[in-house]
């Protein structure tokens, strides 16, 4: 077992182990790639105001996102295609998510279905993301799928209208189960654990939708029914519509704009994502913290207000918090520990999170997450 220290030596151990494909399809971005770095890279100009001589016993990361208890205000992002990166991917992490204390998010388009996680839980209650489809039908059956697998908050994503154009995808044919060319087969016959583990689970096709759509009962017709499903039509009256026959907490993901943050609000949500999509849709938009601020400023009196995007330590989790972020989400660093070690190594990164949250907010002077704000920061660093 290798020293894991970091998020990054997560990393560094699934790219090891995971096919190409599947690890590019992580860890990568839309076109140039500048919105995905900026997301980690803009962290770092924010600096922490490291105080002494304070009281540092009796220290608590316990919060809570949307009314439920967290170990710490962290929270599995849905990151699609998670059991392509680890076998039964999405009920190892959900597994993860229980034994830590936090929520974890399923997908629409994961590998393992809804109610694969619902029984591999013991129907401990989970996040579920919806996107919007042209098949109405088929949106009311996933949330009516949701609530019968005691999902206790639904996560709508707003930026998916359109897919961003990401090269490394398009290069590496990504497709799941993997299209099996040449440089794929050579490619996996590399990562032997990796083979070993998918040819042990019969889960290797979208869960959520094969066999559920009419017509869709392999990864051909899958292909084609996708293709025509994300809805460039969406809009706010698709989001009240969700949210009347949701019923329960609601969150919407994909917000960077001001305007559309007061839009999120007015919708009667109970909390917003600060979100560019992990940097895979509009390459050059701003990164997710640097437009976290603006945004608590003009609704964070309304509507709790979240953030995704570029979350690699429990110190950026402290500086989104210290930013009036209620929660975070990661999703990468998640991805990382799957790829690399399966459910331990999960567990590993929210352990890391957790520990370097809990340090660095000693350092600072505090010992509530609940009494972090922006004093905690350096002034001009952000």
């Amino acid at each position: 077992m290798p020293v894991i220290t970091n998020i990054e030596d997560l990393r560094v151990l699934a790219k090891k182990r995971v096919p190409r494909m599947f690890y590019d399809y992580a860890d990568s971005g839309s076109w140039t790639e500048s919105t995905y770095r900026a997301n980690e890279a803009d962290f770092e100009r924010i600096l922490l105001r490291q105080r002494v001589a304070v009281n540092m016993e009796d220290r608590s990361t316990r919060s809570t996102m949307v009314g439920q208890e967290v170990a710490m205000p962290v929270a599995i992002a849905p990151t699609g295609l998670t059991g392509m990166q680890h076998a039964d991917g999405e009920i190892l992490a959900a597994q993860a998510a229980k034994k830590m204390g936090i929520p974890f998010t399923l997908s629409t388009m994961s590998i393992c279905s809804i109610e694969d996680v619902a029984e591999a839980t013991g129907r401990h209650p989970f996040w579920f993301q919806l996107y919007v489809m042209r098949d109405r039908g088929f949106i009311e059956a996933l949330i009516d799928r949701a609530k019968a697998a005691n999902c206790s908050a639904l996560v709508v994503t707003l930026d998916l209208q359109i897919l961003g154009q990401r090269h490394k995808d398009l290069k590496n044919g990504l497709s799941a189960p993997p299209r099996l060319t040449l440089p794929n087969i050579l490619n996996i016959a590399t990562k032997p654990r990796w083979a070993l583990g998918m040819l042990g689970t019969k889960r290797r096709q979208f869960g959520n939708i094969v066999g559920h759509v009419k017509g869709v009962e392999n990864m051909g017709s899958l292909s084609e029914w996708t293709a025509k499903q994300f809805d460039p039509r969406l809009s706010w009256n698709d989001v009240q519509w969700i949210k009347d026959r949701w019923g329960g907490k609601l969150i919407l993901k994909g917000v960077q704009d001001i305007e559309d943050a007061k839009l999120a609000a007015d919708s009667g949500a109970d909390a917003v994502i600060v979100s560019n999509h992990g940097g895979r849709q509009l390459d050059g938009a701003p990164s997710s913290i640097s437009a976290l601020p603006q945004i608590v400023d003009a609704v964070g009196d309304r509507i709790e207000v979240h953030m995704d995007g570029g979350i690699r330590s429990g110190q950026h989790v402290l500086k989104a918090i210290a930013l009036g972020a209620r929660g975070t989400y990661i999703g990468r660093a998640m991805l990382y520990g799957l790829g690399a070690m399966g459910q331990p190594g999960v567990e590993r990164a929210l352990e890391i999170i957790r520990n370097e949250l809990d340090l660095s907010m000693a350092f600072c002077g505090r010992t509530n997450i609940r009494d972090v704000d922006r004093s905690i920061l350096l002034p001009g660093t952000y």
